[in-house]
């Protein structure tokens, strides 16, 4: 594709002041800040590595600095970016700037999201290079990758629906991109477009089915997801992690309105409960009230290291932590979720408010672990046991993702 003229930077009051502010929400909706952000960096200002099965991208300097960030490049650079996943020069960006979801947005939202980002502070930062295995270090093959699985075209609403499922669903189909973690993907990095929402991997953790194969224990209301967006907690459900943590960080500043369309959405998306479902609800609500018992292997290890804050249930003070009978990690297909977090912890961002786990990569053996997690996959979690403990044990002890 051909490039497109380079422009001066705008000046800041060139933008109206209602547009920037409607463009910050919808950046956070959109997670930009996150991974365009390294680790203690400038905002916007890039570095952030995001590592995958075909190597590490490294999030882009998107400030207006004129030089190493867009501060050239023109609202129609700006949308083409975010509709074609072209850059100003014309070259093809990697699908890991998601632009198959940014695809939808409207006219309106994208200028509110270009206002935002041009009167951002410029920041003078070179892009890292992208660390990528052959041959997916060659961009031109991203234009074979879009013929295969990239589908251009704007949200259109369905008129049946009511404005807040519409909204919901053009938030989470396209500035939110929950398919990016929910959604499987084939050995391309395609989406399997059969199986939206049936449960993805994104960054070493399992994002979890948002569709009638939702593993939570109990069903979740829009009320409770509501909750959990803006929160990060719900009494009856797991606390966020992982990749979730700052989506919520984000969604906790933006309209209600928006967050709760997105919940709203979510839950038709899943469906009323079936009879058996709601029987198994009612089984995990029991069991979270019941005392905790049996001789299973790995049931010391439990009452040592976890049954002190879990077994008191999340409102029983300010230290109760969710029972394991209601938690997604213990019912999920994989073990990913819950090594993790019992080896890393949980840790509030700095300087903000929030629930703490302590991590134990040090305090236990590996075999502790095996031990503990098949305790607590029987026993919680009432499946069978996880066969890929072992392996993704492994994957963190190595500190891979």
């Amino acid at each position: 594709m051909a490039p497109l003229a380079p422009i001066d930077p705008p000046a800041r009051s060139a933008f109206d002041a209602a547009q920037v502010a409607k463009g910050a929400q919808l950046s956070a909706i959109g997670n930009c800040q996150v991974c365009h952000t390294a680790e203690r960096g400038r905002s916007f200002a890039g570095g952030r590595p995001l590592h995958t099965r075909f190597g590490t991208f490294y999030g882009t300097n998107i400030t207006p600095d004129p030089e190493t960030g867009i501060g050239r490049w023109s609202e129609a650079a700006f949308r083409r970016a975010l509709r074609e996943g072209l850059d100003r020069d014309g070259r093809h960006l990697y699908p890991a700037f998601p632009y198959e979801y940014f695809t939808k947005l409207t006219d309106e939202d994208v200028g509110a999201l270009y206002a935002f980002i041009m009167t951002r502070e410029p920041v003078r930062a070179e892009n890292q290079p992208h660390d990528l295995r052959f041959p997916f270090n060659i961009r031109g093959l991203v234009g074979a990758w879009k013929r295969l699985y990239f589908e251009r075209g704007a949200f259109q609403p369905e008129p049946a629906r009511s404005a807040e499922w519409n909204r919901g669903a053009y938030l989470v189909h396209g500035l939110g991109h929950c398919g990016a973690c929910h959604t499987p993907r084939d050995s391309l990095g395609g989406e399997k477009k059969g199986q939206l929402f049936a449960g993805g991997e994104a960054e070493g953790w399992h994002g979890p089915a948002l569709t009638a194969d939702n593993p939570a224990p109990v069903p979740w209301t829009a009320e409770q997801l509501y909750r959990y967006l803006r929160t990060g907690l719900d009494d009856l459900h797991a606390i966020a992690a992982g990749p979730m943590e700052p989506v919520v960080r984000n969604l906790a500043t933006v309209a209600e309105e928006d967050v709760r369309a997105m919940a709203a959405y979510l839950v038709a998306l899943a469906g009323a409960p079936t009879p058996e479902r709601k029987q198994k609800a009612q089984a995990a609500l029991s069991q979270a009230k019941s005392p905790q018992g049996g001789n299973v292997r790995g049931a010391a290890l439990y009452a040592g290291a976890c049954a002190a804050c879990h077994d008191q249930g999340r409102k029983a003070s300010s230290g109760g932590a969710l029972h394991l009978a209601l938690g997604t990690a213990m019912t999920i297909p994989t073990s990913k979720n819950l090594l993790r977090i019992t080896l890393e912890g949980i840790v509030a961002p700095e300087g903000e408010p929030g629930r703490a786990m302590p991590g134990y990569a040090e305090a236990l053996t590996d075999a502790q672990v095996r031990e503990l997690m098949a305790y607590i996959r029987e026993h919680f979690g009432r499946a069978p046991p996880w066969s890929d403990v072992d392996e993704e044990l492994r994957k963190i002890r190595e500190g891979k993702k």
